[in-house]
């Protein structure tokens, strides 16, 4: 029996900052990279040092704007106030040359901008401009199904719903 071939495709992705959407501002969307920190553990008697998590490495999203617009730049020129940012897409699903679904992905960030972009300019080109955020908290959604959240600063690391840290809070004392 032949396999079925299910393909998952998002094509294009709208932002919203602060709860307003930036339909068109945007041109690139690098959303957060979330890189687990490793430490190596060697001992005696082992043949071979294993690596173990100990963490998340610091979280980044950068956004490439393709022009001024004075509400974004009013709002990543303030490195003190947190930005809640959406990242929303259609995802299609494709078997056998037709589109069988579409569904909803979004993306929740919160962070504040790390830099404040004054444009690159050339002659003849569209003015662009790229903020870097850090990031303090995500959630990915496929569906209204959680994947993955994580708030750096309340140390909480879920997937599929289930909190990694729980336990590791409560031997805190946190």
């Amino acid at each position: 029996m032949a396999q079925k071939i299910q393909i998952n495709r998002i094509t294009n992705a709208n932002l919203y900052v602060n709860g307003n959407s930036k339909l068109g501002r945007a041109e690139e969307i690098s959303a957060p990279v979330v890189k687990f920190k490793m430490s190596e553990h060697k001992a005696i008697g082992l043949f071979a040092a294993m690596e173990f998590p100990s963490g998340v490495e610091k979280l980044e999203m950068k956004v490439k704007w393709n022009s001024f617009y004075a509400d974004v730049l009013k709002t990543v020129a303030d490195p003190f106030s947190m930005i809640e940012m959406q990242i929303r897409a259609s995802m299609e699903t494709w078997e056998s040359n037709a589109k069988t679904g579409e569904v909803p992905v979004v993306i929740f960030v919160n962070g504040t901008a790390k830099d404040f972009p004054l444009g690159n300019f050339k002659q003849h080109d569209n003015v662009e401009s790229e903020t870097n955020f850090t990031v303090y908290y995500y959630k990915m959604e496929i569906n209204g199904e959680e994947i993955a959240e994580c708030d750096v600063m309340a140390n909480i690391y879920k997937v599929n719903g289930v909190d990694l840290f729980a336990k590791y809070r409560a031997n805190l004392g946190i």
